[in-house]
């Protein structure tokens, strides 16, 4: 059963602020769950100092900007550890992908409820993201993409063509519907997701560092440049509009050694997640050295790339992808750590500023919502998500 389960960081003496949730029916296989109705419970001012997340009173709406009056919410569904979230350019959905090889959307919009669920990966989902409001694209361990109506739920096309585990993907703009994927193969492979049939739509190839396992891969904010990390402790940034001198002789099978523009130097163990940052002038990089680094990825720039170093998160024996993100505004970021905690750090001052308990396992995903600032979710190998305010 899925559910939904208020979580407060403190004790309420308000009888109002009890919910008791029915069911509804049952839609694809999935309960969806409301409290008192579908109408919208009020709850009294409270802070937690355990947590630093705060619950706002008054009767809340449907509206994205009314988001915030919410409690901190605690989502349950997944029957094994969630690795990756996404939030839709609206914000008013959130997918996420877990080992026991689904999707969940959740409504994020009150009261919140998981509306579909996406099955047919044949292995863990370790990566989602969305194209646009209308489609989502994720990365499994049974080595395939797959390109999803996020409307209906329904699978439109399998692209296949790696040969190992696929680590991550990113996907650019409705418009457009380019989507990078990187794998252990040791290849970022570019798709067309316009294109109707799986060999089709595969543009063309990259060879990451001597073709090591790559681990993480990200557009730049134009889509003109391709960002991958791997277990070289590299960044490698590839032109993809750049002419391919062998593209006649070997269609789609370019290795990208003339598309290369730079790799980045700084991280002593694995990239495990590659992030823009909104505006497009930085990027954010998580690895298992424990550390995260913001870059400067603007063209023509003279010295270091590397701009600043955010201390605090963990990596553990388990080596798993912990992700990293940008706040909606870029003045904060945060990344998956492995000591069970959410870790925000100013971008500023590379201080930290919250550390916030609740999840019992490996936090691996946290991520900003796209226009409310301090809204934030998180995803662990508990089998759970977190998803409220900040404190201000």
């Amino acid at each position: 059963m899925t559910t939904t389960d208020h979580s407060t960081g403190g004790n309420s003496n308000d009888d109002e602020s009890q919910v008791v949730p029915h069911k509804r029916q049952r839609l694809d296989g999935v309960s969806v769950i409301h409290g008192n109705d579908g109408a919208s419970p009020v709850y009294q001012h409270q802070q937690s100092e355990e947590t630093a997340l705060t619950m706002f009173g008054g009767t809340t709406t449907s509206k994205m900007e009314d988001i915030i009056l919410m409690p901190t919410m605690r989502l349950l569904g997944h029957k094994k550890s969630v690795y990756s979230l996404a939030f839709d350019p609206s914000g008013e959905c959130l997918c996420s992908s877990s080992l026991d090889m689904t999707c969940l959307l959740w409504n994020t919009t009150t009261p919140f409820h998981n509306y579909n669920v996406l099955t047919g990966h044949k292995n863990a989902v370790l990566d989602v993201k969305f194209s646009g409001e209308e489609h989502i694209v994720t990365a499994s361990a049974d080595k395939t993409l797959m390109w999803w109506d996020a409307c209906t739920g329904d699978r439109i096309r399998t692209f296949r063509g790696h040969t190992k585990v696929v680590n991550a993907v990113d996907a650019t703009a409705e418009r457009q519907q380019l989507l990078a994927s990187a794998s252990d193969d040791g290849f970022v492979k570019l798709w067309d997701a316009r294109v109707g049939s799986s060999r089709g739509a595969f543009v063309m190839q990259l060879i990451h560092g001597n073709q090591y396992q790559v681990t993480s891969v990200a557009f730049s904010f134009d889509a003109h440049t391709v960002y991958s990390g791997g277990i070289d402790n590299l960044i490698t940034a590839f032109d993809i509009r750049a002419p391919d001198r062998d593209a006649a002789k070997k269609p789609h099978h370019h290795d990208g050694q003339e598309r290369k523009l730079m790799s980045m130097k700084g991280h002593t163990d694995t990239i495990t997640c590659l992030s823009i940052r909104p505006d497009g002038t930085q990027l954010l990089s998580n690895s298992m050295d424990g550390t995260i680094r913001s870059w400067d990825i603007r063209p023509f720039v003279s010295g270091r790339r590397l701009l600043k170093t955010f201390v605090g998160g963990t990596h553990n024996a388990e080596k798993g992808l912990l992700n990293c993100s940008w706040s909606a505004d870029g003045t904060m970021i945060s990344g998956g750590s492995s000591d069970r905690l959410v870790h925000v750090w100013d971008e500023y001052t590379a201080e930290e500023l919250y550390c916030l308990p609740g999840h019992t396992g490996c936090v691996n995903s946290v991520l900003f919502h796209p226009h409310q600032n301090n809204f934030i979710a998180s995803a662990s190998s508990d089998k759970t998500i977190f998803i409220g305010q900040l404190a201000q």
